[in-house]
């Protein structure tokens, strides 16, 4: 395996983990749960599969690079919110509207990497600008605003969350 291929390999995986865990972490936040161990798994494959996504050869800046930033900056404010504002006051919501946007951003690549890379989807869709395409990153967007909604009703912390930093 050359050292591109297992890069990738990596990256894929990464990514998978941090779209598992992210998932997880949301349905856990509308559940008014902070998500545990979870969360600790989510940031970490959150914040290694943006960086490995620079180490990509390319010689232009693309989308993957806006969304990379993106998450990142998002990434900090919720890192922030949870350890250093301890979700005080609108710390609260930015935590619970940040997490669920980088995983929206997570599951919105993978659907352009399924329809990119799966044959029966590329075939729907082969320059990512059809209709069918078009449908599923909708219905993906529709979801993750719904439970963002969601997750800023449902999530409180109870004091002892935010005070010890857990």
């Amino acid at each position: 395996m050359s050292g591109l291929a297992a890069f990738t390999l990596f990256h894929t995986a990464l990514s998978l983990v941090q779209l598992v865990s992210g998932i997880v972490v949301v349905i856990a936040l509308v559940g008014g749960r902070s998500g545990g161990a979870w969360l600790w798994i989510y940031l970490v494959s959150a914040i290694a599969t943006s960086a490995t996504g620079f180490g990509f050869p390319v010689d232009k800046f693309l989308p993957s690079h806006a969304f990379g930033i993106i998450s990142l900056v998002l990434l900090l404010l919720v890192i922030l919110a949870r350890y250093a504002f301890h979700l005080a006051g609108a710390w609260r919501w930015i935590y619970a509207i940040g997490l669920v946007i980088t995983v929206y951003l997570d599951a919105f690549v993978a659907i352009v990497q399924a329809f990119l890379k799966i044959p029966a989807l590329h075939a729907f869709a082969p320059t990512g600008s059809e209709p069918p395409f078009a449908v599923a990153q909708v219905i993906l967007l529709v979801i993750f605003v719904v439970l963002a909604i969601m997750a800023v009703r449902k999530f409180q912390p109870g004091p002892a969350l935010g005070a010890q930093g857990a």
